[in-house]
């Protein structure tokens, strides 16, 4: 442990994460007060915790303070972010570094401010189909972009995943380029153990990890599978991480393509070590999103070194750099998925091509140790 002048004042770090309960934003959290933890015990620094719940990111060494508001209910969110949370920091002075994980800029005073940009809704471009199975999405991706900008540029420093993000940022908001930090996720290899041979092991399988959100675009994959099976071409399986049940666009999907076609396989949600025995049966992995902030499935199936075919998209783009064997196409076009798909069927897989990786302009971090020394640097 580090010596601490004891004249010195302690050092407050707060972390706000209310709305992050679930997949890769949750995920964000746990290795921020992971590192944390860590950091508490050795500097002395204090670090609170502003959460759902507790037991969502439990870590020795940090303070919790929880809020459970209703999360369907908009107006309770933004009344805990711009005036709720403004008492809690007055009770929390002084406060040495605030971060909000959570897109929005509550309104609170600190040394030191910056907030955490993982939505990309703002780029979203939707169409009717989104209008009619998921108006709640179409309306986040109309508004989110005025809750970005409130209080946007009293943070010292914002945080994104990826360069593009950054470089739409600019152009959005008019912010400063060496104020917003890339931080790429982190990476872990898969330690899966080898797997059953497939059933049928004739079958060149395609896999589409995704929820049933209609901005997945789940329809495009399927659509594509349709295209093939009509033509004939039916040795192959698809598989989809949804089962058909879980909403209006889920069900749509399954009574529309479920029975015509029966080269789809609706798996339903995979835990992580199950899905990563589905990566090893699949030849090759199909991601038609139409937006993300990264795409956490490319930098996954990317361990297993096989082909992908890809949303022709920045997000995707970026994630895909270091790959040997990727191919994009448009969105709205699955005949073009389906051309790639039956190429790569037929063994051709001459028009893939290696994503080169580029390097990233400063400022730029690699791991949660370096992005607070940025954030707390002097």
């Amino acid at each position: 442990m580090e010596n601490r002048d004891s004249s010195s004042p302690r050092k407050t770090i707060v972390v706000s994460a209310v709305n992050l309960n679930r997949g890769g934003t949750l995920r964000i959290l746990r290795e921020c007060l992971g590192y944390l933890s860590v950091f508490a015990a050795e500097s002395g620094c204090r670090v609170v915790a502003i959460v759902y719940k507790k037991e969502l990111a439990d870590f020795p060494h940090i303070e919790y303070i929880e809020t459970q508001w209703p999360k369907k209910r908009w107006i309770n969110r933004l009344w805990y972010e711009y005036v709720s949370l403004r008492k809690v920091a007055q009770q929390l002075q002084p406060i040495t570094l605030w971060l909000s994980l959570h897109d929005t800029t509550p309104s609170v005073q600190a040394e030191r401010r910056a907030v955490y940009c993982h939505n990309s809704f703002p780029f979203l471009k939707w169409d009717h189909r989104d209008l009619f199975f998921a108006p709640q999405i179409v309306a986040f991706a109309l508004f989110s972009r005025f809750f970005y900008q409130k209080n946007i540029r009293q943070n010292d420093y914002l945080v994104v995943q990826q360069e593009w993000f950054r470089e739409a940022f600019v152009r959005m908001f008019r912010l400063p380029f060496e104020k917003i930090i890339v931080a790429p996720p982190q990476q872990e290899e898969p330690a899966v153990a080898d797997t059953t041979s497939r059933a049928d092991p004739e079958k060149y399988v395609f896999i589409y990890p995704a929820i049933g959100d209609s901005h997945k675009n789940i329809e495009c994959v399927c659509a594509a599978a349709e295209i093939l099976w009509k033509k004939g071409i039916q040795h192959f399986e698809l598989l989809l991480t949804i089962s058909g049940t879980e909403n209006r666009y889920t069900k749509w999907l399954h009574q529309r393509w479920g029975k015509g076609v029966p080269a789809l396989r609706f798996l339903g949600y995979l835990e992580r070590e199950t899905l990563y025995q589905y990566y090893q049966q699949a030849d090759c992995l199909l991601f038609p999103s139409k937006v993300e902030t990264w795409g956490l499935p490319i930098s996954e199936f990317a361990a297993f070194k096989k082909p992908m075919l890809l949303a022709d998209l920045p997000y995707a783009r970026e994630t895909a750099k270091g790959n040997s064997e990727v191919a994009f196409f448009p969105t709205d076009k699955p005949q073009i998925l389906a051309e790639q798909m039956q190429a790569i069927i037929a063994g051709n897989r001459a028009f893939l091509q290696a994503a080169e990786r580029e390097d990233l302009k400063e400022p730029v971090v690699h791991a949660w140790k370096a992005l607070f020394e940025k954030l707390l640097e002097q």
